[in-house]
């Protein structure tokens, strides 16, 4: 008999009470260290259907999970995903989820963030790599930072948390990372730099682009003062604080110092595959538990498949001409 409301707890004592849910493989942007130029997306039918999300999300809380993150690709370019967002921002009003929370690219915020509010969304992370247009427009190959900063706009108007996700390139934005966090300072975002993650193929060389954010920091700590705070979001980032800026700036570091020792979160694909680590490839089906029964029993045992098989970590490395430690782009496993 499956015990279905046994907390979901992995073999290294870890409770796992965050979950990366994506809702498509999608996106309107082509982000150059994320995805090739000319991806192949999913057809519908493999995606798993809105009942079948919140079927999932449904077993998730019971098995004890806190925080639940929607991502993508884009996730707001899926068709309707607005009452979707609504259904499980019920979980956050009746207490059983502490929080619903967004991973956007910001297009698409304008016309949503007000029913994101309105949903139980109180946090979102945007992603921003620059607030060049020509920069903007190389690393995305799309020309929509006017559109991404209106987004943000329509986000802090409707009451939205707002914090910058920036992916931190050697060539592209490094030398514009002090001024683009002094930027979410003044608007009153926390802002999180990220290093570049050897996912997916793609057609440049990552390592030409990689940078360690050990070298970020130094190159910070020569003009401001950076205190180490002892925050935690449940997600992986490190924080601390400018004094200069009075802001909050967060550090994940996947490759110079990672973070899997207290991973408490697991990510699941927009056609129900679970990854318990973002660099590894073990994985287990929750889609096909559930087209199997209508009762939840298989899709338990699934669960409890997962939390055995979830590694000590990952394992990235970042060498030129190394093949990426995972084939799936990140847009394929959630972000």
């Amino acid at each position: 008999m499956i015990t279905r409301t046994r907390p979901l707890v992995d073999t290294y004592g870890r409770r796992i009470e965050y979950v990366r849910l994506s809702l498509t493989d999608r996106c309107d942007l082509r982000c150059a260290y994320c995805m090739a130029e000319e991806m192949s997306f999913l057809p519908k039918a493999d995606l798993l259907s809105f009942e079948e999300i919140e079927r999932l999300a449904r077993a998730l809380i019971h098995r004890g999970v806190r925080k639940m993150r929607l991502t993508g690709g884009e996730p707001l370019v899926r068709k309707g995903v607005m009452d979707l967002i609504a259904t499980l921002g019920g979980h956050v009003r009746t207490g059983e989820l502490e929080e619903l929370t967004l991973t956007t690219n910001g297009t698409q915020l304008a016309q949503h963030a007000e029913a994101l509010a309105c949903s139980g969304v109180r946090r979102i992370n945007v992603s921003l790599d620059s607030r060049d247009r020509a920069t903007f427009s190389r690393i995305t190959r799309r020309d929509m930072l006017p559109k991404v900063l209106e987004g943000i706009e329509a986000a802090r108007a409707a009451g939205l948390e707002v914090k910058i996700n920036t992916v931190a390139l050697a060539h592209d934005n490094r030398a514009e990372l002090p001024w683009l966090i002094r930027w979410a300072h003044e608007q009153g975002f926390d802002i999180t730099l990220i290093e570049t993650m050897p996912l997916g193929e793609i057609e440049q060389d990552r390592t030409d682009q990689y940078v360690s954010l050990r070298d970020i920091r130094r190159d910070l700590e020569s003009f401001w003062t950076l205190k180490d705070l002892p925050l935690r979001t449940g997600g992986p980032a490190r924080y601390v604080r400018v004094k200069e800026t009075g802001g909050r700036l967060g550090l994940i570091t996947p490759l110079s110092h990672n973070f899997c020792e207290s991973c408490n979160r697991v990510r699941v694909t927009c056609t129900g595959v679970m990854y318990m680590c973002l660099g590894q490839d073990d994985s287990i089906d929750l889609r096909a538990p559930m087209r199997a029964s209508a009762d939840d029993d298989l899709l338990h045992a699934a669960l409890d498949a997962a939390m055995r098989a979830k590694p000590k970590g990952h394992d990235f490395v970042i060498e030129r001409g190394a093949a990426p430690a995972v084939a799936r782009h990140m847009s394929a496993t959630g972000g």
